[in-house]
């Protein structure tokens, strides 16, 4: 007994193997009107076995680029629709570049930083401690989900200062930072804790 793991591959294996056997035969036919014959056929069971949710046009386009494909286009028949060629179908696309960035604290991430180094250009001073504070909340959300023992707020007003270079800051006896890591259960009027609705 030969099992699928010991045969030749599958093109695409949605269509099986009984349909990729009957390329590789129609593929093999010596007369030509024979062979589209063969070919027209293969597409009604294709099709059968796979219905279509598109047009029928795009539909039978599909079908016969999929046929093309299972012979590894060596099936020489009159197709009725154009054939997408096999270097186009097998191209890869060029690997996108990955942004590594030179970040000083990988905690805090990128961002923090772009918002810090434009917080640095703003010449109104209102707007700009208003952008320090928002940052300085996001930061402590950062050092919550990094690591929940060094989340202190002093560390937060000193890495502005020396991600800024002492041109930010905010003031920790008037600033009061916004609640992080709050539980998902609340308390409701009779002491009982409820689940917060989403």
């Amino acid at each position: 007994m030969q099992y699928n793991t010991q045969r030749e591959q599958l093109v695409m294996p949605e269509y099986g193997r009984g349909v990729q056997m009957m390329v590789d035969m129609a593929v093999q036919i010596i007369d030509r009107a024979e062979r589209q014959r063969c070919a027209n056929a293969i597409v009604k069971i294709m099709s059968s076995l796979l219905p279509s949710t598109t047009s029928k046009e795009d539909n039978e386009h599909r079908l016969w680029n999929h046929l093309a494909r299972i012979s590894h286009y060596k099936l020489d028949i009159d197709y009725p629709v154009s054939i997408v060629p096999q270097e186009e179908v097998q191209a890869h696309p060029e690997p996108l570049p990955y942004p590594m960035k030179n970040i000083k604290r990988r905690h805090y991430g990128y961002l923090v930083e772009q918002a810090l180094d434009y917080a640095k250009t703003v010449e109104d001073s209102e707007v700009r401690q208003y952008i320090t504070e928002c940052v300085a909340n996001q930061m402590k959300q950062d050092l919550f989900i990094w690591n929940r023992d060094s989340m202190d707020n002093a560390l937060v007003a000193q890495d502005i200062e020396r991600y800024s270079d002492g041109k930010l800051g905010i003031d920790l006896d008037n600033f009061t930072f916004e609640t992080v890591g709050e539980s998902p259960l609340q308390p409701t009027e009779g002491g009982k804790k409820r689940k917060r609705k989403r």
